[in-house]
């Protein structure tokens, strides 16, 4: 279980976050949507560990965690995927993979993670993790190497960002296969619609906490200067 009390962040002068209140069960699938500019992505760093609040506590099954760094959150049981994938040269996609699990994989084992996200893997095993794989490629050996991982707790920022080719069904049926809980920042429709909850922030605030029935009703049309969409292609 992941808890969030009191969580505050400025950056600039500006306060990004104000008193974030949040508990997330295990098991759960959780989206944190909102419009434009309102922290999620920075909250979503704060729980990775990427950025330390300025004030507040966050706890891991009990645990304080809030002065732990990436590293140290990674061994605990937490993963992050960012919404612009990191590039490795030099690392191949198995690498990737086996450096994830923490086990030296068969092919057959890695080639597995691949193709749970729709990509043919004899023909991705052996590349580089380099610039001359799409935003999209990258997205899903992220995603591949997320599975691999099999931590407690999974944050996604815009998973949906670059996949173009991959159906966006393929891409829930992922989300369903991964284990532990699952917190992703999305403004698509499809992804709002299977959370067991929903949280909307707005201007660094939690503004609601609640199922899909009690939420989108009120975000669709909404004037916040984000974009909610029903395709999975727009």
């Amino acid at each position: 279980m992941l808890e969030l009390k009191n969580i505050c962040f400025s950056a600039d002068g500006k306060q990004i976050l104000k008193d974030i209140n949040l508990r997330i069960d295990d098991a759960k699938f959780i989206v944190i949507t909102g419009p434009n500019g309102s922290g999620k992505s920075t909250l979503a760093r704060i729980i990775s560990g990427i950025l330390t609040p300025d004030s507040g506590q966050i706890l891991l099954d009990g645990e304080d965690i809030t002065a732990l760094g990436i590293t140290e959150r990674a061994r605990k049981g937490i993963s992050f995927a960012f919404q612009q994938p990191v590039r490795f040269k030099g690392v191949t996609v198995k690498d990737l993979i086996c450096l994830a699990s923490g086990q030296d994989l068969s092919t057959a084992d890695a080639c597995q993670y691949l193709s749970e996200v729709g990509m043919c893997a004899k023909d991705y095993i052996d590349r580089e993790v380099n610039a001359s794989l799409s935003g999209g490629e990258l997205k899903r050996i992220e995603i591949a190497t997320v599975m691999a991982r099999k931590t407690k707790l999974t944050l996604f920022d815009e998973p949906e960002a670059g996949i173009d080719l991959w159906s966006f069904k393929n891409l829930i049926d992922v989300f369903e296969k991964i284990q532990g809980s699952i917190i992703i920042i999305s403004h698509q429709e499809r992804i709002l619609n299977i959370a067991d909850q929903v949280v909307l922030l707005s201007a660094g605030e939690v503004k609601q906490i609640g199922t899909k029935e009690d939420v989108l009703p009120g975000l669709f049309g909404m004037e916040t200067g984000c974009r909610y969409f029903k395709g999975g292609d727009e």
